[in-house]
């Protein structure tokens, strides 16, 4: 099949998808955030109040479902390394999340809090090699954790994206040295044929 012909099923797939035509009724930017609505209604993860990270945050969809619950007395820090425009009550850091720079910029806006809640829906720019994309992944998900261990509070929660394969077992035993429950969750939102899988760790042990 032509790449054309390819670009032109996939545009056709994604027009008459469900959560696609459901985010744009509802006001959402992307169709991922029905995954997170999906394990909020099952886990009761975001309340009032919280102080959230959100990593891999553009185009924004996760913000504005976080933005709704935490309300004003929330807080809300993003980061993506592409552009994301505003979302009330949330502040934006546009960089590689992988640099030393955009970890030290997060690292000063909690200079002395901590969050509750870490999220991270980022995932690899795909190569199509299963192996490689799969350790991207895994990486990504790594580096979220270590994130958790300089500025999660006690008791509090990690969601991260990660793609099912080698490394997955790994990171699934190192997230439940450090967080007294591990769960697993496959959103409905997912696309079927997405190896992704998330990983939720409440109880953080500090």
């Amino acid at each position: 099949m032509s790449k054309s012909k390819s670009s032109s099923g996939w545009m056709q797939r994604h027009l008459t998808d469900h959560y696609v035509q459901q985010a744009q009724r509802d006001g959402y930017r992307s169709r991922a955030s029905y995954k997170l609505l999906e394990i909020q209604a099952r886990d009761k993860l975001i309340k009032p109040g919280m102080s959230v990270i959100d990593l891999g945050s553009a185009p924004g969809s996760w913000c504005q479902v976080l933005a709704d619950t935490v309300g004003m007395k929330g807080r809300i820090v993003a980061v993506d390394i592409l552009p994301m425009d505003p979302v009330a009550g949330v502040e934006f850091i546009q960089g590689d999340f992988t640099e030393d720079d955009v970890l030290d910029a997060i690292l000063a806006l909690f200079e002395n809090s901590r969050a509750d809640l870490v999220v991270s829906d980022i995932a690899p720019n795909i190569s199509g090699i299963k192996s490689a994309d799969t350790a991207r992944s895994i990486y990504l998900a790594e580096l979220g954790l270590d994130l958790c261990d300089r500025l999660l509070a006690p008791g509090g929660a990690f969601l991260v994206k990660v793609f099912q394969g080698e490394g997955f077992d790994q990171f699934l035993r190192d997230m439940r040295v450090v967080f007294s429950k591990v769960s697993t969750r496959k959103p409905k939102a997912s696309r079927p044929k997405s190896r992704e899988m998330y990983l939720l760790g409440t109880g953080y042990r500090g």
